[in-house]
């Protein structure tokens, strides 16, 4: 789900954001009816793996900028990689 054309932290928060309201539009869905729970599940699933990989490139973002770095370096690391860090 990610998009490669997101280039600031304003982009990246859209993003948080976009995926966040689908989220909720999800449960709404699954609450009416409208989606099974293996449906809800499945992609609630993929939403938070997206989620990680943004909050992720955020905070390194902003790691190397607080170093004097150029956050525009930084690249998203793929999802298996994040959702393997230990909590």
């Amino acid at each position: 789900m990610w998009q490669a054309d997101i280039v600031d932290d304003n982009d990246i928060l859209r993003q948080i954001s976009g995926l966040v309201e689908e989220e909720h539009r999800l449960r709404e869905r699954r609450q009416s009816g409208e989606l099974s729970t293996e449906e809800e599940t499945a992609r609630l699933r993929e939403l938070e793996e997206s989620l990680d990989q943004c909050w992720d490139l955020l905070r390194r973002r902003r790691a190397v900028r607080k170093v004097g770095g150029d956050p525009d370096e930084v690249s998203p690391r793929p999802k298996a990689q994040v959702e393997s860090y230990l909590q």
